[in-house]
């Protein structure tokens, strides 16, 4: 019986160092998928239209011949963690074939739902040092980790980082071009009736490009800071407008709030809500506010990664923008807060909820 008890001590202890060690080195599947991402190796093989080997995606890599053998290492921890599959698999690792998965596809450049620009704005050095700085933030009075690190704050920093800025913009753009299009699929009840649209923090208009095209009869303005809209051109039903979103929101029947509350505090979301509420009351009494962000803790996302990947954001919120992920009861405050009498929640996409608010 001790011997027993001595060996689950061993092997619990074993399991903790595991679990352990993989948290420490989780860092690595990140930095690994970048690095597929800088060499184009989606793309490599998707454009070779079949299998392919490994000695033949080697000769197709603009790599230094030094760095050939290490490409079969960088495959297996990619091919594990799901991002390809692999055949033909024989002693000969140049004779191993790759083939993307569903998930790799999101990576190609040609996909018009390509995931790419928000997977090189992430884990840019700009948003990732931060943490390194984490448990510093939680001594001193900044209201980021961000700003310890960069000494700015997040908007702040961007709107004079003229690359970081782009690559920013960019990783925003393609996320809208995934969510508009099963937003139009799917939430086409959102949308029907609704005579004009202001997509506030829209960007350069990612999201209301595509509402204004599938609803013709829908008057879209993009409104965020100057500097993001200058020089942009609309179209017959989508103009760009520069503002500050704190100040005062066009008037309009509907505003949509697409990822710009969760990086803000709660202060400051009930004072864009009382701006919107402001913007409504003008224009019409029955008009509402559209969120699109996530609600944590939802009785329809109880799967583990779902979970895990909600929490990973809510501290990306709070290590960079200052911002959080809320939960329902959350939202509710917020919404109450800002003296609006009623809300829907659906959980259609994926991670994230359409948030609907009425005056």
């Amino acid at each position: 019986m001790e011997s027993n008890n001595k060996e689950n001590i061993a092997s619990d202890l074993l399991k903790a160092q595991t679990h352990i060690w993989n948290h420490i080195f989780n860092f690595i599947n990140s930095m690994s998928l970048k690095c597929v991402v800088d060499l184009g190796i989606p793309d490599i093989i998707h454009n070779y239209g079949q299998p392919m080997s490994l000695s033949k995606l080697i000769s197709s890599l603009s790599i230094d011949p030094s760095k050939q053998p290490y490409i079969y290492r960088l495959m297996r921890i990619m091919t594990h963690s799901g991002f390809f599959s692999q055949q033909n698999v024989t002693d000969n690792e140049l004779e191993i074939e790759y083939m993307l998965t569903g998930v790799s596809r999101l990576l190609l450049k040609g996909n018009p739902m390509s995931v790419t620009p928000f997977v090189q704005a992430m884990l840019d050095s700009v948003l990732t040092n931060p943490f390194h700085q984490l448990s510093t933030w939680f001594k001193n009075e900044d209201s980021s980790a961000f700003e310890t690190t960069h000494g700015k704050l997040f908007w702040e920093y961007i709107a004079h980082d003229p690359i970081f800025n782009r690559l920013f913009n960019e990783s925003m753009a393609s996320d809208a071009r995934l969510v508009s299009n099963l937003l139009i699929e799917n939430c086409k009840d959102v949308f029907n009736g609704l005579e004009s649209l202001v997509d506030v923090g829209g960007g350069t208009g990612t999201m209301a490009k595509a509402l204004a095209k599938s609803f013709p009869q829908l008057e879209c303005i993009v409104f965020d800071l100057p500097h993001v809209v200058d020089g942009l051109q609309g179209s017959h039903n989508l103009n760009y407008v520069g503002g500050d979103m704190f100040q005062e929101i066009p008037q309009t029947n509907a505003i949509l709030l697409k990822w710009i509350l969760h990086s803000l505090n709660d202060e400051k979301c009930v004072k864009i809500l009382k701006k919107c509420k402001e913007s409504l009351k003008k224009k019409d009494k029955k008009g509402k506010v559209i969120i699109i962000d996530m609600v944590l803790e939802n009785e329809n996302e109880n799967i583990n990664e779902v979970v895990e990947t909600q929490l990973f954001f809510d501290m990306l919120m709070m290590v960079n923008p200052a911002g959080k992920e809320r939960n329902k009861k959350e939202w509710i405050k917020l919404i109450l807060s800002a003296g609006f009498s009623d809300y829907k929640i659906t959980p259609i996409l994926g991670l994230r909820s359409i948030i609907e608010v009425y005056p």
